[in-house]
């Protein structure tokens, strides 16, 4: 079998399949290159590490959450279908906390302790950071409520 001059691919024809050069030039012996090195196929590329992917669930909640339940080499991981999940719980316990807050305060006039409204939210905020920076470092934790659902999901 006959290999390309130009990038050693293996030749079955008078045409290189991979880069087309004509094969009527001299042609190395099987696995040199012109330089006198091995060739080496370049590395297929193989996506994001899964901490990486596990963070990036949760930065846009709802969003990334479902993004990585749709794509195809990252719904197969376990342990990315969970930070997934956690982060779509997380976001619509978010909503719904406070909206239900607001609602409740707002209907029985109860003015004075609207100021717990932020003071939530700023816990929600933390909390979507700490999700962010542990899933991140590799370490898995499960949420009280919404995590044993997450998991069953996963």
């Amino acid at each position: 079998m006959a290999f390309c001059g130009s990038c050693g691919a293996p030749v079955e024809g008078k045409f290189c399949a991979k880069c087309g050069t004509p094969m009527d030039a001299a042609v190395p012996p099987p696995g040199a290159t012109p330089g006198g090195a091995a060739f080496q196929p370049a590395p297929a590329a193989t996506g994001m590490t899964d901490n990486a992917a596990s963070a990036l669930c949760y930065v846009l909640g709802l969003i990334t959450g479902i993004l990585f339940l749709v794509l195809a080499p990252y719904n197969q991981n376990k342990t990315i279908r969970f930070h997934a999940f956690q982060s779509i719980f997380l976001s619509i316990a978010w909503i719904v906390v406070s909206m239900a807050i607001n609602i409740v305060f707002g209907a029985l006039h109860l003015w004075s302790l609207l100021f717990l409204s932020p003071l939530i939210g700023l816990a929600f905020f933390v909390l979507w950071i700490y999700m962010i920076i542990t899933a991140y470092q590799g370490k898995k934790v499960v949420l009280p409520v919404i995590g044993p659902i997450a998991q069953q999901q996963a």
